[in-house]
Order: structure tokens, then sequence, then C-alpha cells
């Protein structure tokens, strides 16, 4: 199941059953799981680990050093979960030292062509990047986001879970959860309630989400004492919970 043509280290450790295209490249301390396919052309630099079940299509370039000025050849890692889909022309830079050391992916993430994922990413389990997503260094993304074709987040910019940004979107302040967000820069534009329907969010839940959006958006309060309504609809509402929670967390402010 390896082509002969790809070069694989001896430090590689490979389960049995993986797949590897012809002119792959797997480099030392690269780990990958079971039921994985590479492509061909594909370059994997370690420390990396790969979970079971990801595809990893031509030409992605995985686990490579972080595009940062600083990194002095630390031994930073990459950590890649189950049941991901990296297209083409993917670029995934491992973590830096002054940070923790490590870029994570979770579980089912959809990642198309041309997407850069930089040093120091965290991004959660069945989020969708569109062609030519880009996320600079120390980007945080929640479970379930999708960010259009060609957008961009700024470093440490943290997006909450079921957020959706559009097409070209320029991300430099945090997205909330369930937030949709266009323009640049970005501005909000509601909250995500068709992808809410298709997670089997009930429609009482998604009027509290919208309940809560306009109190943080449409009702002129200062950003605190919206924060201080949501946290107490939230004891009674846990679908505000991360909502909440990414309010709570934000670090660069909030777009708004």
């Amino acid at each position: 199941m390896i082509h002969p043509t790809a070069i694989i280290a001896d430090t590689a450790r490979i389960a049995d059953d993986v797949d590897i295209g012809p002119y792959s490249l797997i480099g030392d301390d690269v780990e990958i799981g079971s039921g994985c396919h590479i492509g061909g052309h594909v370059v994997i630099n370690g420390p990396t680990r790969l979970g079971t079940n990801n595809r990893i299509y031509s030409f992605a370039a995985v686990g490579d050093d972080p595009q940062d000025k600083k990194y002095a050849g630390e031994p930073t890692r990459l950590e890649i979960g189950n049941g991901n889909t990296i297209r083409e022309f993917c670029t995934i830079s491992r973590g830096t030292v002054q940070d923790k050391g490590v870029t994570r992916l979770g579980d089912d993430n959809w990642i198309m062509a041309y997407v850069h994922i930089a040093h120091d990413c965290v991004i959660g389990s069945h989020t969708i990047l569109a062609n030519n997503a880009t996320l600079a260094g120390h980007a945080h993304l929640g479970d379930w986001v999708i960010m259009g074709g060609f957008s961009g987040v700024h470093q440490f910019c943290r997006i909450g879970d079921h957020a959706f940004l559009g097409m070209y979107a320029g991300i430099g302040q945090d997205v909330p959860a369930y937030t949709m967000v266009s323009g640049q820069p970005a501005t909000p534009r509601g909250i995500n309630s068709e992808g809410l329907k298709r997670r089997n969010f009930s429609s009482e839940q998604i009027r509290n989400i919208k309940h809560a959006y306009r109190l943080l958006y449409r009702q002129k309060l200062k950003l605190a004492d919206a924060v201080a309504q949501i946290a107490k609809l939230a004891e009674e509402r846990p679908e505000l919970r991360p909502l909440l929670n990414s309010l709570q967390e934000s670090g660069r402010s909030i777009v708004r």
C-alpha cells in the first residue's frame, strides 16, 4: 500500500493499512494511524501525529517548520485527530515555543484546497474551511465553524462554535459562537440559524440564541452589561453556554 517511489523515514511509524501515493515524503517522527490515505506528492514532516481515517490529497505540506522568524529549530509538533480531509496544496505548520508548542486539529474537519493553517492554531471538530481560507498564528476555531473562501483570521483571534465567516471576510477581532460575519473588516450579520437547524437545534433553542444575539448587538448595551444578561439567561438555557464561553474567553474583544 506504499508506492515504491515514496520516501519514508526510518523513525516514521505507519499503521499497516495506510495508503501512501507516489513521490510522497514522510519525515522523521511522523506517526500515521490506521485507515489513513496519503496521496501522491504529499510532504509530512515531524514531529507530527495523524489519528485514524484521515485523507490527505496531492501536494499538501503538513507538519513543516512554522513560518515564524523566531523559530530556531525547537522540537514543536502538529497533532491531527481522526477522520479529517485535507485537500490539495494545503499547508499546516507545527507550533512554536512562544505558545504551547503544538498546532492541533480535532476530528472530521473538511479542509479544502489551498487552505493555510499557521503555527499554534487550534481547530475543533466538524469545521469546514473553504478554498484559500487562511488562519494566522495562534488562531482558535471552535467546533462546527465554517470559513468561506478567501476568508482570513488575524493572529490570536478566536472563532466560537457554530460561527460562519462569509467569503473574503477579514477577521481582526473575536467572533462569538453562533454568529455570522462578513466584510472587511468583518461585521455581524445575524446568527447561523440554517446551520443550527441542520445540527438539530430546536426552534426554541434557536429563538433563545437569537434573543441573546439581540442583547449583544441590537439593544445598544455595553458589552459587559450584555454579557451579564446572557450569563443569567444561560443558567436555564444551556444552548447559550457556548456563546457565553466565547464572550468570556475573548482576548481581542469581539466584532461589533
